[in-house]
C-alpha cells in the first residue's frame, strides 16, 4: 500500500530538488575542469593538435626554468604584503567606523564602492595616475611638494608595490563590511563588565575584541590570502602590454599561466603551472580548516 511521505521526506526532497543545479554547475564548472588539468599536465598539447603523453617533462621543465622561480618569488610577495597590510587597513578603519553613529552607512558606502568597481576601470585610473609628469596625478603633487618624481610602474623596485596599492585599495570594502559585522557580533555585556572592571581601551581590544574577531580573522586571512595568490586583472592591465614587467617584476603566477596558454600555446606547460597554483591553494584551506578546527576545540 502506497503511503504519503511525511513532512521531513517532502522537505528533504525539495531541498535535494534546489542543490542539484548548484551541485551540477560545480561538478561540470569547477571540478571536471580541475581533475582535466591534472591530466593535460602530463600532455604536450597546443589546442587544435593531438595531445602526446609526456609524463613529467612539463614539470621538470617548469623547475628549471628561472622565470618561473621569479614568477612564484612575486606571488608570493603579493602575498606577503598584500594580506597584513589590507587587514590592519580594514580592521582599523572598521574598529573606528564602528563607533560613528552619524553618516556611518554613507562612510561603509564609499569604502564598499571601490569592491564593485569594475577591476579593469579602476586599474586603468591607477595606471594614468602613476604616469610621469605632466600626465601622472601622483608625481604631479610630489613635484608640487619639492619631491622627485618616481618612476612606479617603469621601475623593477616600485612596480609590485605600485600594482599592489589598487589591489589592497579595491579589496578594502570587502573586508571592513565583515569586520564590522563581526565586531558587532560581540555581546555588549563582555565590555560592559571589562569598564565595570576598570579595563582600558587598549586592554579591551587586546582581551575581548581581538579574540572574539578570531574566526572572522581567520575567514579574511584565507579568503585575502587566495585572492592575492590569484592576482591577475590589476598586472594585466597595468603594466606594459600585460607582460607583467619591467622585467617580469610584476608577472604573477595567474598571469604566466595565461601567457603559457594563450600566448606559447602550450597548453601542458600552463596546466602544470595551474596543478601547482592548486597545491598552494590546497595547503592554505587545509591550514584554514585545521586552525578552525582547533578554535572550536
Amino acid at each position: 500500500m502506497k503511503t504519503e511521505r511525511t513532512l521531513s521526506e517532502k522537505r528533504a526532497l525539495w531541498a535535494w530538488m534546489f542543490i542539484t543545479v548548484p551541485l551540477l554547475y560545480f561538478v561540470l564548472v569547477r571540478f571536471y575542469p580541475t581533475l582535466d588539468a591534472f591530466s593535460i599536465s602530463l600532455t604536450d598539447w597546443n589546442i587544435v593538435g593531438e595531445k602526446s603523453f609526456v609524463g613529467l617533462d612539463n614539470f621538470i621543465a617548469l623547475f628549471s626554468d628561472p622565470v618561473f622561480w621569479v614568477v612564484l618569488g612575486n606571488t608570493f610577495e603579493y602575498l606577503l604584503l598584500g594580506v597584513p597590510i589590507s587587514l590592519l587597513l580594514s580592521f582599523t578603519i572598521a574598529y573606528y567606523l564602528d563607533q560613528i553613529r552619524f553618516g556611518h552607512g554613507f562612510l561603509r558606502a564609499c569604502y564598499f564602492i571601490p569592491f564593485l568597481t569594475t577591476a579593469v576601470a579602476m586599474a586603468w585610473v591607477w595606471r594614468w595616475f602613476y604616469q610621469p609628469v605632466p600626465i601622472g596625478m601622483i608625481n604631479l603633487a610630489l613635484g608640487q611638494m619639492g619631491i622627485v618624481q618616481m618612476e612606479f610602474l617603469r621601475s623593477t623596485t616600485q612596480a609590485l608595490p605600485a600594482v599592489l596599492a589598487p589591489a589592497i585599495w579595491a579589496g578594502l570594502g570587502f573586508q571592513i563590511v565583515i569586520f564590522i559585522a563581526g565586531l558587532r557580533a560581540i555581546p555588549n555585556t563582555y565590555y560592559e563588565a571589562a569598564r565595570v572592571d576598570g579595563a582600558g581601551s587598549w586592554q579591551i581590544l587586546k582581551e575581548i575584541t581581538l579574540p572574539q574577531l578570531r574566526p572572522t580573522i581567520i575567514f579574511l586571512v584565507v579568503i585575502s590570502s587566495i585572492g592575492f595568490l590569484r592576482i591577475f586583472d590589476q598586472v594585466y592591465n597595468m603594466t606594459q602590454e600585460g607582460e607583467g614587467g619591467p622585467l617580469n617584476a610584476t608577472r604573477p603566477l595567474v598571469l604566466h599561466i595565461y601567457k603559457a596558454a594563450f600566448d606559447d600555446f602550450e597548453m601542458g606547460m600552463a596546466a602544470a603551472q595551474t596543478v601547482v597554483l592548486f597545491v598552494i591553494l590546497s595547503v592554505i584551506t587545509l591550514i584554514q580548516l585545521r586552525v578552525l578546527r582547533d578554535d572550536k576545540d
